[in-house]
């Protein structure tokens, strides 16, 4: 029964009209929907469970790797200062792909390109460990990610998918977290969907996860065909959505019911 009122509740909000893009001073991050305990535990670094992955990923920016024997800080050196607001502007435009990247394809071109080592599989603990270390040295610092005139037909690309109707339930992104946030779904707020706190370890995982890993549960939620890992479409969502957060605080790593 609680299935099929979810059903009946979606199917309602595909057929309203979207409504425009939440205005900037109305934004909020999925932090100010979460109960008490929960924002508690994302607060305290001692009981944030994300922090030790952000202590692997720290062991692993010292760590050399790959046939060139190099580690992360042999070119960065502090992460605490080389690496201070570079997750606030990804993804970011990759000359050489002619495309954006995100942060976790930008660590892995670093794997493949210098260290001369594979990449890491995507939702790796290696991954996730390493993207969160390097974004956690942007915690508190505003997102400014899109604001490179080279991505603004990417950040388009990226907002056609965010509006764009799919799967069996006929739903946008848009039509839950532009038109319906602050709403309830059985029992669970609808958020904004503003992606501040990624990689972050979400209470339902009981894991550390990427954002791509929440659009992908997004995507199958409304029974539409994921996009796979790292794939154009879901790097370019990523992008507006960040862009779409510009100017709120990077949040890594969030904690998330």
């Amino acid at each position: 029964m609680r299935i099929g009122a979810c059903i009946v509740l979606l199917t309602a909000m595909a057929g309203a009209a979207l409504a425009t893009e939440i205005p900037p001073d109305q934004r909020r991050s999925g932090y100010s929907f979460m109960s008490p305990d929960t924002k508690a535990m994302q607060d305290e670094d001692t009981a944030n469970p994300g922090m030790l992955s952000v202590l692997d990923g720290e062991a692993l920016w010292k760590r050399k790797a790959g046939s060139a024997d190099k580690a992360c800080a042999d070119c960065h050196n502090d992460a605490r200062v080389s690496m201070k607001g570079v997750a606030a502007h990804y993804p970011a435009f990759a000359k050489a792909l002619g495309r954006p990247v995100d942060l976790e394809g930008r660590i892995n071109l670093c794997r493949t390109n210098h260290q001369q080592a594979s990449p890491f599989a995507y939702e790796s603990r290696e991954l996730l460990a390493l993207t969160a270390f390097v974004a956690q040295q942007s915690r508190g610092l505003p997102i400014a990610a899109g604001d490179d005139p080279q991505l603004a037909p990417f950040v388009d690309k990226g907002h056609a998918l965010f509006m764009q109707r799919q799967g069996q339930l006929n739903l946008a992104c848009a039509n839950c977290h532009d038109d319906n946030w602050d709403k309830k779904l059985a029992g669970s707020a609808i958020t904004q969907g503003q992606p501040t706190g990624y990689p972050l370890y979400r209470l339902e995982w009981q894991s550390l996860g990427s954002l791509q890993r929440r659009l992908r549960a997004c995507i199958t939620g409304i029974r539409a065909q994921a996009y796979d890992y790292g794939s154009p479409e879901l790097v370019e969502l990523e992008l507006y959505l960040m862009s779409r957060a510009r100017g709120m605080p990077i949040e890594t790593p969030a904690v998330r019911p």
